[in-house]
């Protein structure tokens, strides 16, 4: 038997979970949190001296934040918990893990890997102003910090997170001036057989919007994002067009965009698993089977890092891809375990469908930014460069685009601009998005600080 450990790399819901049935199972897995507290981004915890409820932090998710809290904290005897951790390359079977300037080398029998997901970014004219966060990045400012982007907030782009984070805006006591949303509801009629597979949810997104339309928030549907204006250096209005073109516009302080979530998968590319194009998120993903394994028989995924299924969705395969390590190294598994989840991940992924019908990704916005739009701020690589890679400089690929034009080549490598790049680029050429590829990985996935060194 490998007497190294199991390494679990997040403590979101897929993560915990995962945990939870290894250490059921008699393992002691190493788990790494970037972050200093467990909980993930769905259910971030407050910093210490911060007193809010949990009713006020999560809303109808409170009992679920909590429990899934409480399960973890169980778990610290049996586990060897490393918070504050962020797992950025791998040799081999070891993973590389740096806590501060410390670097630490993991070898590991196998990972288990629940990264989780970030927004995903169209951009638009002005969307490097500050003032502009994504979704996620407003959310983290009310869990993590009690605090607001602004005082009067704009939230834009298509999805379930866009109205939640307005309406916890809302309960927050700062009512957005409007929510504009690029799908149009004859999308959410398309998707919403399927989004009934898990009618609680779809209530609560239902009760969002009643909340927002009773406080008087403006609520669009069918929106082209036209600019978000400049006002001294900051936020000062935003302009979109309806669907008939005409021009509308909305004094804000602040705006949060976001156009669902994007799998977070460096890791699993670094590991050398495959990938292959989901049609349903529109975006590339690792290929793993109805457990979590992938091409690597050392890595499992979980989560919304591998599918985009959101955190109940998430903890269930989590405990999936536990049992599918453990049946792969001859642990007894019930097979009414296993036959439970995978009927419960069924339902996550009829309702998938569903949102993927409902809230689709907007391509087609990519091929009519200006060319002096900026799409990767990390090296400040416009929409036009991109598009004379595709055509003067003939790049077939996002990859060959990035060597020559340096879309992706900055210290996210690709996570905000990576989507959008690829569609702006195929868009030129006149082919479909999954032929021109995705940015490939490379360590560190996050950036390192320059005194760092590897510990013992």
């Amino acid at each position: 038997m490998d007497d190294r450990p199991v390494i679990v790399v997040g403590t979101g819901p897929a993560g915990t979970r995962a945990a939870q049935r290894l250490v059921r199972a008699g393992l002691r897995p190493i788990v790494l949190d970037e972050s200093d507290r467990q909980g993930g981004q769905i259910y971030r915890r407050q910093p210490p001296g911060f007193t809010r409820p949990a009713a006020r932090l999560y809303g109808t998710e409170a009992g679920k934040a909590t429990a899934l809290h409480r399960d973890f904290e169980a778990l610290l005897p049996d586990i060897d918990y490393r918070p504050g951790t962020t797992a950025w390359g791998v040799s081999g079977d070891v993973l590389l893990a740096s806590r501060g300037s410390a670097v630490s080398e993991l070898s590991f029998s196998a990972v288990i890997i629940a990264s989780g997901a970030t927004d995903r970014i169209m951009p638009c004219p002005g969307w490097t102003i500050p003032g502009v966060f994504s979704l996620g990045g407003a959310q983290i400012a009310l869990k993590a910090q009690a605090c607001a982007i602004g005082a009067r907030p704009v939230f834009m782009g298509t999805g379930p997170l866009l109205y939640l984070v307005a309406w916890q805006y809302l309960k927050a006591g700062v009512p957005p001036v409007a929510v504009l949303d690029t799908s149009s509801y004859a999308d959410r009629l398309r998707g919403l057989r399927q989004m009934a597979a898990r009618p609680r949810v779809l209530a609560n997104g239902l009760r969002y919007l009643a909340d927002l339309r009773r406080a008087g928030v403006m609520l669009r549907t069918a929106i082209r994002p036209e600019r978000i204006e400049d006002d001294g250096g900051t936020v000062g209005g935003i302009a979109w067009r309806t669907v008939r073109g005409t021009l509308q516009r909305a004094a804000c302080d602040a705006v949060g965009v976001g156009y669902g979530l994007r799998s977070e998968s460096q890791l699993a590319d670094l590991l050398k698993c495959d990938f292959a194009f989901d049609s349903v998120s529109a975006q590339w993903a690792p290929v793993i089977d109805g457990f979590g394994r992938t091409s690597n028989r050392q890595v499992y995924l979980a989560g919304d890092g591998a599918v985009l299924r959101g955190a109940d969705g998430a903890e269930a395969a989590g405990t999936l891809a536990a049992c599918a390590l453990l049946l792969d190294r001859d642990h007894p598994v019930a097979a009414a375990e296993i036959a439970a989840l995978q009927q419960r991940v069924a339902v996550m992924d009829r309702f998938r469908q569903g949102l993927g019908r409902a809230f689709p990704w907007p391509a087609h916005l990519a091929g009519a930014l200006p060319d002096e739009t900026i799409v990767c701020r990390c090296e400040n690589i416009t929409a036009g460069e991109i598009r004379h890679a595709a055509q003067a400089l003939d790049a077939p690929d996002i990859n060959r685009a990035k060597a020559l034009v340096r879309p992706g080549m900055g210290r996210c490598q690709g996570r905000m601009c990576g989507l959008a790049a690829a569609e702006i680029l195929a868009h030129a050429r006149g082919v479909p998005a999954e032929q021109v590829g995705r940015i490939r990985t490379a360590a560190p996935v996050k950036p390192l600080p320059l005194d760092s060194r590897i510990v013992p």
